[in-house]
């Protein structure tokens, strides 16, 4: 296909040359009608370009086909048979492709357990049963690796009937599973594979990243543009190859989520950004990573900060890990990695992709260059200095991987509807999840509803918020009190 084609950016190029004027949504008019004081922050180009997908940037049949030449563009440019956009997030597209293999199957879908909140969500939308895979944990440094194939294969063994597999890769943290394989040992059971690829949309573009899903034979693969990418945020694709997923059920289940009023900007950026790579992304990713490089090796010169490389990779580690994912743990330092997040957005006015209570980390984009790679060095350098001043952070409890890993006893969907109550944590031990719980970031549910809780969780997190942990979603977000079912 001509890659350098862009349909929705050329379509809402010739919507404003050909003078349009919709007496339809949006109200505000291309911004005649936004407040001026609005207009001086935001400018005037984000409601210019504010237009219907349907009835405005295309016609009311779509008979442009604007959207539909991007997607097959970008399902052209990264090797896969189709590709759906989303301006909804990947945590859309995921729920999309849940649904799609395994809603209305009562089998369950084989679940990696270190998750995004955003799948345990479409457990509870689509009362599809889990059938978790324990991720592989460092208990030395409280981390989880994404499953091994054996892990998978383990898992098929124990629930043959189950709809189909879905892992997590790369993690937040930028380590990576060994997809072809897992997939070879799904494709055995004639069972397809989701892939939850959020933080890989740069990696079908250059072969010195990890292997690309749909490269290592994934069926169904989900991508946050946003991410990795230079798309806005919301802006998700999903992908498709292969006969074990249904394209007509997957846009369906899509459909069901979806929102109908898209916004045009979300989707032409997602057009832009794929001819981008496909034009220029080898170059601007090579330049990436010689950057990333740089950078690792100038925060590892850093007293009492470990830069993570080898240590995350290896037989019981991960196979693969993108390197533009910077992480850094500085428990040497006696401090967390909450403190240092704050201090540099105080100080430095610099904000870090992830912190927790021993690691922080940079996410490198191609856009950086050494100004901006300097800058981190110099905050980083500054706050190295400041910190031996800091007070040392309240303790987190950390529990054993057994004790992470909580019991389900009820769906997540009949838990999360049922009954509930709040109760003191020194009560909660032993009753019935009714809420999920998410540190964040990096995102990944403590708890999921259904689950029995247990005193090492209830600790694990009652302590994390005194040290500076985040919960958005639980009712009471200081954990002194758990949602359970009555």
């Amino acid at each position: 296909m001509d890659q350098s084609q862009a349909p929705l950016l050329d379509a809402l190029l010739d919507y404003h040359r050909n003078n349009r004027y919709g007496f339809s949504p949006p109200g505000h008019r291309q911004g005649a009608g936004a407040d001026d004081r609005v207009l001086a922050i935001l400018g005037k180009d984000p409601f210019r370009n504010d237009v219907l997908a349907t009835g405005g940037l295309d016609d009311r049949l779509s008979r442009g086909r604007y959207l539909a030449r991007a997607e097959e563009l970008m399902a052209d440019a990264v090797r896969a048979d189709t590709a759906f956009f989303s301006t909804c997030g990947s945590s859309l597209s995921v729920k999309a492709a849940m649904l799609a293999v395994a809603g209305g199957d009562r089998g369950g879908l084989l679940v990696a357990r270190d998750s995004h909140k955003s799948i345990v969500a479409g457990l509870i939308f689509s009362g599809v049963l889990p059938l978790w895979i324990t991720p592989r944990w460092d208990s030395q440094r409280h981390f989880s690796h994404p499953p091994s194939p054996e892990q998978v294969r383990a898992a098929w063994d124990q629930h043959p009937d189950a709809a189909g597999a879905l892992i997590v890769s790369p993690s937040p943290y930028g380590t990576c599973a060994d997809i072809a394989a897992i997939a070879d040992v799904c494709h055995k059971r004639n069972k397809p594979l989701i892939v939850d690829e959020a933080w890989g949309a740069h990696l079908p573009f250059h072969e010195d990243l990890p292997t690309w899903a749909m490269d290592a034979g994934a069926d169904v693969c989900v991508v946050s543009v946003h991410k990795m990418g230079a798309g806005f945020e919301q802006g998700s694709v999903f992908h498709l190859q292969g006969n074990l997923v249904d394209p007509m059920r997957l846009s369906s289940c899509a459909d069901l989520l979806m929102t109908t009023s898209p916004n045009v900007m979300v989707y032409a950026a997602l057009d832009g950004w794929r001819r981008q790579m496909v034009e220029q992304g080898h170059d601007l990713l090579t330049a990436e990573l010689e950057l990333a490089g740089y950078l690792r090796s100038c925060l590892a010169e850093l007293a009492d900060v470990m830069v993570l490389e080898e240590e995350l990779l290896g037989k019981e580690a991960s196979c693969d890990l993108d390197t533009t994912q910077v992480l850094m743990d500085i428990s040497a330092t006696g401090t967390s990695g909450y403190q240092a997040a704050d201090w540099l957005r105080e100080n430095c006015q610099i904000d870090l992709g992830l912190s927790d209570h021993r690691r922080i980390l940079a996410t490198m984009s191609f856009a950086d260059d050494k100004r901006t790679a300097d800058r981190l060095v110099d905050a980083m350098t500054r706050w190295r200095v400041a910190a031996r001043e800091f007070e040392r952070p309240p303790s987190i409890q950390l529990p054993s991987p057994a004790q992470l890993q909580l019991e389900t006893v009820q769906l997540p969907r009949d838990a999360f509807f049922a009954p509930s109550e709040l109760v003191p944590a020194a009560d909660a031990v032993g009753r019935i999840a009714a809420e999920q719980i998410t540190p964040y970031p990096p995102g990944i549910p403590a708890v999921v509803p259904g689950e029995r809780l247990n005193d090492g969780v209830i600790d694990y997190l009652r302590s994390g918020v005194e040290a500076g942990m985040t919960l958005p979603d639980p009712a009471d977000p200081t954990a002194q009190q758990f949602r359970v079912v009555a």
